[in-house]
């Protein structure tokens, strides 16, 4: 792995106490860059924990971070008990028929870790991609899809173990189920982890708009807690590590993602309480990846449905694990 992008951690600092189940926002960078830009909008929100882009989302280069700017951040999250997070670029795709595209996807991806090793994230989340084109003889090419994954992550899981301490987890974020699909419903995640050897540093983010897209009914009585049991007998326990909070615009099974503001979806505000009741979520942070452009795009948006999501967590009551542990 190439560590020109990636300087280790100055010093540790020892971390703030972190709150129950953090709750913060996917954040801008742009401008002033992780901490004059990404911490000052998660303060106006009120964020406690925060999750970036440190490339293009939409496109394939891999830029070289600001070690300055890196040193502030990690340092300040760690200060303030902010436990941070790096989203991959959409691009990526190892089950894409193209080679060109997977190289560009192992080296997007690649890039994504070191980024995230060098600003503290505790993760790095993946989506989990699609068999894209068809088998020789014709039909799906999930198979063949799945056989890329293993070929073109798991030296990526190597190079992580190879960090040392400090390295973030890879997160795999199941899919809305649009198009062909390698993983959007939480059974999905066995034969994926199972492809990837359980690697002890391959965790799960679950997006609760994907999940319900792809026919989890989060809106029923009990959905909230079905969909998470599924989760843990497929992937086990303590794989859950990210939730990315987010209501849906579209009906259960629709396989769209349309992500909608909490409580103003098809989910609504409820199911959310339940989801802090779980004990697979005991101390897993929420990030909202909400529309905030319609409410004047200056963080309004996200500060409402972290308030929010604050209120459902006050009301909440405490996971057994959490009691326990």
């Amino acid at each position: 792995m190439n560590t020109a992008v990636a300087a280790p951690p100055a010093a540790a600092v020892p971390p703030a106490a972190p709150a129950r189940n953090p709750i913060g926002a996917h954040v801008p960078v742009a401008a002033r860059g992780l901490a004059g830009t990404g911490l000052a909008y998660a303060r106006r929100v009120g964020a406690e924990t925060v999750q970036v882009f440190v490339a293009n989302p939409r496109g394939w280069a891999t830029p070289p971070g600001n070690p300055a700017q890196d040193e502030e951040f990690r340092t300040a999250c760690a200060e303030q008990g902010i436990p941070a997070y790096v989203h991959a670029p959409y691009l990526i795709n190892f089950g894409s028929d193209n080679a060109a595209t997977r190289e560009r996807s192992a080296a997007s991806l690649r890039h994504s870790l070191l980024r995230g090793h060098a600003i503290g994230a505790a993760g790095v989340v993946l989506h989990t991609g699609s068999a894209v084109g068809t088998a020789p003889g014709g039909g799906s090419r999930r198979a063949e899809a799945m056989a890329q994954v293993r070929a073109d992550v798991r030296p990526l899981l190597d190079e992580l173990d190879a960090l040392g301490d400090g390295a973030p987890l890879l997160l795999l974020e199941p899919t809305a189920g649009q198009g062909s699909s390698l993983c959007s419903r939480m059974e999905d995640l066995a034969a994926y982890l199972d492809a990837l050897d359980a690697h002890p540093m391959v965790g799960v983010c679950l997006d609760t708009c994907h999940a319900f897209a792809a026919g989890h009914d989060l809106a029923v009585p009990g959905g909230v807690g079905a969909a998470l049991d599924a989760l843990v007998a497929a992937a086990g326990p303590d794989r859950l590590r990210l939730i990315h909070a987010n209501d849906s615009e579209d009906a259960v099974g629709a396989r769209k993602d349309r992500h909608a503001n909490i409580g103003a979806g098809l989910i609504g505000a409820e199911p959310f309480r339940e989801l802090f009741e779980h004990p697979a979520t005991a101390g897993v942070p929420l990030v909202v990846e909400t529309p905030d452009r319609k409410h004047g795009g200056d963080g309004t948006g996200h500060a409402m449905d972290i308030a929010l999501l604050k209120e459902l967590r006050e009301r909440a009551a405490v996971p057994a694990r959490a009691l326990s542990g």
